[in-house]
């Protein structure tokens, strides 16, 4: 099945989307009960939203080799998962613009004494398998990880390097990837999917630049769970981003950034100056 959440008179709804486009109501909820009833609309005819607003977001870095060997000849393999925590409020939906803010807001992160009102550069895009979360669980063992999984959808950990990079250098890792709009979602949550061979691309402008599957992970998505779970409760909704391949590149306005994965769909952003 794959769920969507759209736009609707009485506020945010979710469907079910068929093969051919149509998109279905749902009744109850997609984590416990619920009823799929009569078509809505054409999926192309819906404002689709994020389809799922996280009350947890969490980030993953260093996961894939080859992305790992961009940084240098000196490459420090992690010996567990590099997790980091991220504002839900990052989260955007199918469609909806990715905002470089400008430069003046962050003059203290790339020692620039002048206030301009340029965009906040470089900013890059990351493809990105993301797991949703389907039923609480805490201290699970291994083998039983993916049962606590609703599905999987993509995602684009959006990065302001220097203020990522002047975050790190202190310790901490936040706002360099939690700013407004930098955390795209979609477009849909797809279930009964094995995310251990999932062919994940990243266009910029319609030319691939990563190109790779997630069988190349570091830390599978079984195994993301696992850990995550022996230290904190996860709940239904929330995400984790498992980590980017090699390629990507920086984004500038006017730009539009496409993530697909096989089995569930393309998410599609523009870019914007702030």
């Amino acid at each position: 099945m794959k769920f969507v959440r759209y736009e609707s008179d009485v506020g945010p709804c979710f469907g079910s989307l068929d093969q051919d486009g149509s998109v279905f109501a749902i009744s109850g909820d997609i984590f416990g009960d619920f009823d799929v009833g009569g078509r809505v609309a054409d999926v192309n005819e819906l404002k689709l939203l994020a389809p799922v607003d996280p009350p947890k977001l969490i980030g993953v870095g260093g996961n894939y080799l080859e992305h790992l060997h961009e940084g240098g000849e000196d490459v420090f393999v992690p010996s567990f998962p590099m997790v980091f925590q991220l504002p839900s409020t990052s989260v955007i939906g199918p469609g909806d613009s990715i905002v470089i803010p400008k430069k003046a807001s962050f003059t203290h992160a790339v020692n620039d004494p002048n206030l301009q009102d340029e965009p906040f550069t470089p900013v890059d895009y990351e493809a990105e398998l993301v797991v949703v979360i389907g039923k609480a669980c805490h201290r699970i063992a291994p083998d039983d990880a993916l049962d606590y999984v609703l599905g999987y959808s993509c995602g684009n950990d959006v990065s302001a390097r220097p203020l990522q990079l002047a975050e790190m250098a202190t310790g901490v890792l936040m706002l360099g990837k939690g700013l407004e709009t930098f955390k795209p979602l979609g477009p849909v949550i797809a279930t009964d999917l094995d995310p251990t061979d999932l062919r994940l691309r990243g266009r910029h402008n319609g030319v691939v630049t990563q190109d790779t599957s997630t069988s190349d992970l570091l830390f599978s998505a079984a195994s993301l769970v696992t850990y995550l779970a022996q230290a904190i409760r996860l709940e239904p909704g929330d995400c984790i981003y498992t980590g980017t391949p090699s390629g990507g590149g920086s984004l500038e306005p006017g730009d539009t950034i496409e993530v697909e994965i096989d089995g569930i769909g393309v998410l599609s952003n523009p870019v914007v100056a702030g």
